[in-house]
């Protein structure tokens, strides 16, 4: 969030879950008519929008984030909240996370807040079930990261917050429980963005997260008008760095802190986002963690426990003019299938984001400028941000949630909002095209976004948009543009690898059309997404194979063909044979 005007520009058991994974049936039924299309739920999108926002009052979903806002204008307030899909009961449909704030050193609600666990009732419309399963959080809320820690077959929740964080073990029932202490990963500080991956190879989802500044109601410094005496968010520019934290899963439901021995926390961080991804295609998960105000890291996995961060070297840690930027929103992915992942980076207007292309040897070069997306984000700030085929033509897309965190920006410089529109580039297969204006009125929207998460919350096949809003409401989106596109839906279930299969890659081949995915741990900004990965092929009607292959320890490949199209399914590894 630097800033260069202003304040802020100066200073189950796994049998069981096998069983009920997936709902190969759910898209075909819906095909078939055999369950509500949906389409007559809303009113907002048209037939010619790719994207349309599904109302409260048709989807259930009546909770609303709570910032807290306050004349003494505490950093946590504006840079709130996350969200996730997960599928907490394993029913084959996703379900929704949503982060509050809530009681801490500097704030007292007047009415007690709390998170909110939404059920999907498979037809459109969810069900709060947030205090039958336990899970309203105990803090100021920031994130929520999503992963089976413990191989159990049910998802875990991983909820960041200020001053303390917490875990939520899934009992398999419908319920979570508490087990933060025994597990020993309370964070304590500032937690925002945290990420599940399996650094050491050894099958296990270790845990990584982002923390900010040092921060505390006693250490609240002023930043406004000295003459009337208002404040105004600061520059994290004053506040002192952090050390991230890592931490190694033991395998008996308990964590080791291994900051300090693997070099993480030798680097002084103001960390927002982060991702995990293989960026030199060593068979070990990197890190990209964009700062503010100071360097993003890029902390290379060199294997035996240890990282080295390279963000500097490598080209992705300052601006093309050697200074740090205000790096919030973060995603990897291969965008031009030449089979290394690159990175994206959001940050504060006058800024840009960056498209850092990945040109082996462990050096990324910034395309944000030949791209055009440069241009399009240079007045915005971006929080929540993905790629994803959002029209299945089996190219990578780029959805981008934005929002300044300043809410007295507007009055300070000119050109610059509070609340700003969604951008979605789409992925022509020679660069990306802005189609935002052409996508949906909620494009035209002007929102204090921040989280963001992806999931196919009606099976589909066409991936759904989640947007966390700073002190509002949800946005949920359907996507109407991946239905006119032949698709299959996979989710992967690691054996001798980690049981999310974070670190995998699918690569598929339809007639002389052949792409592929790498499966990234984390991505966006304080969210989680749907755990499955949706292979588009255009209006091809055949997938003649598909071959994955799996993360370490395994690293094994396998290959699979008679595939079905327009329906998801799981493939379990080892097994030969998908379902």
């Amino acid at each position: 969030m630097s800033r260069n005007g202003g304040d802020w520009r100066d200073l189950l058991s796994r049998r069981q879950f096998l069983q009920m994974l997936g709902c190969a049936g759910a898209a075909g039924a819906l095909r078939a008519g055999l369950l509500p299309s949906f389409a007559a739920a809303s009113s907002s999108g048209n037939s010619a929008s790719a994207f349309e926002e599904i109302p409260a009052s048709v989807s259930g979903i009546s909770w609303s984030h709570v910032s807290g806002r306050s004349p003494m204008a505490h950093l946590p307030e504006t840079v709130g909240a996350g969200c996730a899909f997960l599928d907490y009961d394993n029913d084959g449909w996703m379900d929704i996370y949503l982060v509050n704030s809530g009681r801490c050193d500097f704030y007292e609600p007047a009415t007690p807040l709390r998170n909110a666990l939404y059920h999907n009732n498979r037809d459109g419309t969810f069900t709060d079930v947030t205090q039958k399963a336990g899970v309203p959080g105990d803090a100021y809320g920031m994130g929520v990261a999503v992963g089976d820690y413990d191989g159990d077959g049910f998802p875990d929740l991983y909820v960041t917050q200020y001053a303390h964080s917490i875990l939520y073990h899934n009992n398999g029932d419908g319920t979570f429980t508490d087990v933060t202490a025994k597990a020993g990963v309370t964070a304590p500080g500032w937690a925002t963005s945290s990420v599940w991956f399996d650094y050491d190879n050894d099958g296990r989802l270790d845990l990584f997260v982002c923390r900010f500044v040092d921060y505390s109601k006693t250490k609240l410094k002023f930043c406004g008008d000295l003459l009337s005496g208002e404040r105004h968010y600061c520059i994290p520019s004053i506040y002192d760095p952090m050390p991230c934290w890592l931490f190694h899963n033991n395998g008996d439901g308990t964590f080791t802190d291994v900051s300090k021995e693997s070099g993480i926390a030798q680097f002084m961080a103001k960390a927002w986002g982060v991702v995990a991804a293989d960026i030199n295609n060593d068979g070990r998960m990197d890190l990209y963690v964009t700062n503010d105000t100071v360097p993003n890291f890029l902390f290379a996995n060199r294997g035996n426990g240890k990282f080295e961060e390279i963000g500097a070297f490598s080209g992705v840690g300052l601006s093309a003019f050697g200074k740090p930027r205000s790096g919030m929103g973060v995603d990897a992915a291969d965008y031009d299938q030449d089979g290394w992942i690159d990175l994206f980076e959001a940050n504060v207007d006058q800024e840009m984001y960056s498209l850092y292309h990945n040109d082996k040897d462990e050096i990324f070069s910034d395309a944000a400028l030949p791209t055009g997306i440069a241009k399009a984000t240079r007045l915005m700030s971006g929080w929540g941000l993905k790629f994803f085929d959002y029209d299945n033509d089996g190219e990578i897309d780029l959805l981008l949630c934005n929002g300044h965190p300043d809410d007295l920006v507007d009055k300070r410089v000119e050109g610059v909002k509070f609340l700003e529109p969604m951008l979605l580039f789409r992925n022509t297969g020679k660069g990306f095209e802005n189609v935002s204006q052409q996508s949906g009125s909620v494009f035209s929207k002007a929102l204090a976004a921040r989280g963001m998460a992806l999931g196919d919350f009606d099976n589909d096949g066409s991936v759904d948009v989640l947007v966390a809003q700073n002190n509002s409401a949800p946005i949920l989106l359907r996507n109407l543009a991946g239905r006119q596109n032949h698709w299959l839906g996979v989710r992967l279930v690691g054996t001798k690898s980690n049981i999310d299969a974070i670190g995998a890659k699918i690569t598929y081949q339809s007639g002389d059309f052949q792409r592929h995915q790498f499966k990234v741990g984390g991505g966006s900004y304080l969210s989680s997404h749907d755990p499955r990965m949706v292979l588009g092929i255009g209006k091809r009607n055949k997938i003649d194979w598909l071959e994955i292959q799996w993360p370490q320890p395994s690293g094994r490949a396998e290959r699979f063909a008679d595939l079905p199209i327009d329906r998801y399914i799981t493939i379990i590894e080892g097994q030969g044979k998908w379902k």
